[in-house]
């Protein structure tokens, strides 16, 4: 598979034959490189047509390029149409390089022996695609999506087989949706190695997010010459053809397809925080070409099912919330009654076991283990803990097979197969994990995944010939944690700290005989936190504060200098002698100001901490940075202004079915990814948002352009 991965299909060097490819250099635009089609297509021999200026082939083509070239950076491929010598063609310009331009254009009425191009007329194609957007922002499960995209994708682009291919974390795939042909057999369910998609090929499917494949028994037509001059020349000279919507495909893919029978593909890319996700992928057993507005289509549909993914993915953080609340609240209460938070987070093992769907707990704590549900041994659990804080992480650490991590902890495996990891404290072999016992899965694979191919040739991989559905029990595992329980667990690690933070600043206050060893324990902490005494005797501000407010932590002796770090010290002075007469916490939202003068949105929580008699021992104030959420509430209404103006930029007559749709998609999106996101990466979120909305609606223009037939 080493020889797969080493394929360098950017450089590809041929196109496929239903259309043709041109190089243009600048400054004049002259024809440097051509595909053999083209001499065919434009009725010229590539003698002539090679180092001719674009304008000697047609001056009104040659315009559209100077045109588009002066008006973007052409980064990402922009579509044209024309007519050269009476024909019509339609395509795509993009920048390969230095003064370097790729023009492809395809016949659109191509002659024989070429496939005909499937094309839908614009109007109905929107009217298809506005009930299915919508469909799309309603789906509440990635089940109801897929399965709801399979079936309408089907029938706009009439393929035998239609798939929603979803990567696992180890780049396996499995097919979890899907709308066939009833004579065609069912693909549900399999499972395909990681190694069938090369990472050239994944990192290509980000860039080109449709690609479609024409005829498996193509005869590719080379670029001549084959190297390209000058310095605008790839790895050893040779176009780089990333962005070639025509580009020749691996032979070694072709072959893949040729065993299984496939003809011809569509496949659209879904992408996730930057990432692959999954595919959709179009199968058909019969040569296949879609028109340009179709495939814009495709890509439209391939957008909004991203942002729908990202939507109910981010919403289960939402939920997440709710329960670590709940925690965090009887946690503080029996930190209150009794003394010790640990002995109330194993009192209900359910309620620690069931939201993570664990078998076993284990909390590694001041020294001491404590358990519940089925577990490993005593000297077992500290053998995993000594391993897992090698691991030297902060992230939650996790695996589904124990003794595959780590050999010499297979003994573990009956109790302890799976674990699920948090990081208590930044200096201290604190954990909280989850165990999950082995249980046997059955994988249904596409083939045999472990059998070796062999070829005479060592530079030439043959890829599989059987596609037969091939079981196989695995052992020695248990379920995989998942993106939400990962998510959840770092949360209840997360609240865990804080309630750490908050019972030792109240001893802190309490216990001066062990002031060194809480003082730590406050200064390790991520949390910026500050403690005074009531009368002012004693005061404390950890690192994270002095961070927080742009100073060193032994900046702050007292509470007037506590109080001058406020944008507003007066009202930060009313507010304490408010806490302090009504003896009452206080939460709210307020502002720093740095030395250098910027303000910082913070959140504060105050609380009055009574002695026993009643008087007031202190205070402890938690400060949290609302910059993230401040940029998100930014983000968010940067988005909202986007969508208003897409909404009113419509003209009367126009589809207004299926922007409608597109901008409910989104608004309902970033409502799901705004409620349910953490602070840090909402913005982000809610960015790509508008910028797929952006992609959207551009589509939904060059499917009202290129829907109708050229005049």
């Amino acid at each position: 598979m080493t020889n797969c991965e080493r394929e360098l299909i950017q450089f590809a060097g041929s196109i496929q034959p239903h259309g043709f490819l041109l190089a243009l250099q600048a400054p004049q635009w002259r024809i440097v490189q051509a595909s053999g089609t083209a001499a065919t297509l434009l009725d010229r021999p590539l003698d002539w047509l090679l180092l001719k200026d674009l304008a000697a082939l047609d001056a009104e083509l040659a315009a559209q390029v100077r045109l588009l070239a002066a008006g973007s950076p052409l980064q990402v491929p922009q579509p044209l149409r024309c007519r050269i010598g009476g024909a019509a063609f339609e395509g795509a310009l993009h920048c390969a390089g230095e003064g370097l331009l790729v023009l492809e254009l395809e016949p659109v009425n191509p002659p024989a022996p070429l496939p005909p191009r499937v094309e839908v007329d614009g109007g109905r194609l929107l009217d298809q695609l506005g009930p299915v957007v919508q469909r799309i922002s309603e789906a509440s499960t990635i089940g109801t999506l897929t399965d709801g995209v399979v079936r309408s994708l089907r029938d706009i682009v009439g393929y035998d087989r239609v798939m929603v291919y979803r990567f696992d974390p180890d780049g396996h795939g499995k097919i979890i949706a899907e709308a066939r042909d009833p004579r065609l057999d069912s693909l549900l369910g399999h499972h395909y190695p990681a190694t069938d998609i090369p990472q050239r090929a994944r990192e290509l499917y980000l860039r080109n997010r449709v690609r479609v494949l024409v005829d498996v028994h193509y005869e590719p037509a080379p670029l001549v010459p084959r190297l390209l001059p000058g310095a605008a020349a790839g790895a050893e000279g040779e176009l780089d053809m990333s962005l070639c919507y025509l580009r020749s495909m691996s032979p070694l893919h072709l072959q893949y397809l040729k065993n299984m029978g496939v003809t011809a593909t569509l496949v659209i890319s879904l992408v996730r925080d930057g990432r692959l996700w999954g595919l959709i992928a179009c199968h058909h057993y019969a040569p296949r070409n879609l028109g340009y507005a179709l495939r814009a289509a495709c890509e439209l549909l391939g957008e909004a099912i991203s942002t729908r993914i990202a939507a109910i993915e981010n919403y289960a953080r939402a939920q997440v919330a709710i329960q670590v609340r709940r925690l965090e609240q009887r946690l503080i209460e029996a930190t209150s009654t009794e003394g010790d938070w640990r002995l109330a987070l194993f009192r209900n093992p359910r309620t620690l076991l069931q939201p993570l769907e664990a078998t076993g707990a284990a909390l590694f704590h001041d020294g001491e283990v404590l358990t519940c549900g089925e577990v490993p041994s005593t000297p077992e659990l500290r053998a995993l803990c000594d391993w897992i804080g090698e691991q030297t992480t902060d992230a939650p650490f996790a695996t589904s097979a124990i003794g595959k991590a780590n050999p010499a902890l297979a003994s573990l495996t009956p109790t302890a197969s799976g674990v699920l990891a948090v990081k208590l404290s930044a200096t201290r072999p604190d954990y909280l994990m989850w165990l999950r016992k082995e249980q046997l899965q059955s994988y249904t694979w596409a083939g045999d995944p472990t059998k070796p191919v062999i070829d005479n040739d060592p530079l030439k991989l043959s890829p599989r010939r059987s596609f037969a559905a091939w079981s196989e029990i695995v052992r020695g595992t248990a379920a995989p944690w998942t993106p939400g329980e990962l998510a959840l667990a770092g949360a209840f690690g997360d609240a865990l700290i804080d309630i750490i933070v908050q019972v030792h600043a109240v001893r802190l206050l309490i216990a001066e005989h062990q002031m060194n060893h809480v003082r730590a324990m406050v200064a390790d902490s991520k949390e910026p936190v500050v403690v005074c005494a009531a009368e002012g005797g004693a005061f404390y501000a950890n690192p994270a504060f002095g961070a927080l407010a742009g100073r060193s932590d032994d900046a702050f002796r007292s509470v007037e200098q506590l109080v001058a770090c406020f944008d507003d010290p007066t009202a930060a002075r009313q507010l304490l002698g408010h806490v302090q007469a009504e003896q009452r916490s206080w939460r709210g939202e307020t502002r720093l100001r740095r030395p250098d003068g910027t303000v910082l949105p913070v959140s504060l929580r105050a609380e009055p901490v009574p002695s026993r008699d009643g008087t007031l021992l202190g205070f402890i104030f938690i400060f949290g940075d609302l910059s993230d959420v401040q940029r998100a509430l930014e983000a968010r209404r940067q988005l909202e202004a986007s969508l208003s103006r897409v909404g009113s930029g419509m003209h009367r007559g126009e589809s207004g079915d299926l922007i409608g749709a597109i901008i409910a998609n989104a608004g309902l999106a970033a409502m799901d990814i705004a409620d349910g996101g953490s602070a840090p990466t909402v913005a982000p979120m809610l960015h790509e948002v508008e910028a797929a909305t952006a992609r959207a609606t551009a589509l939904y223009a060059q499917i009202r352009a290129f829907g109708s037939p050229p005049r």
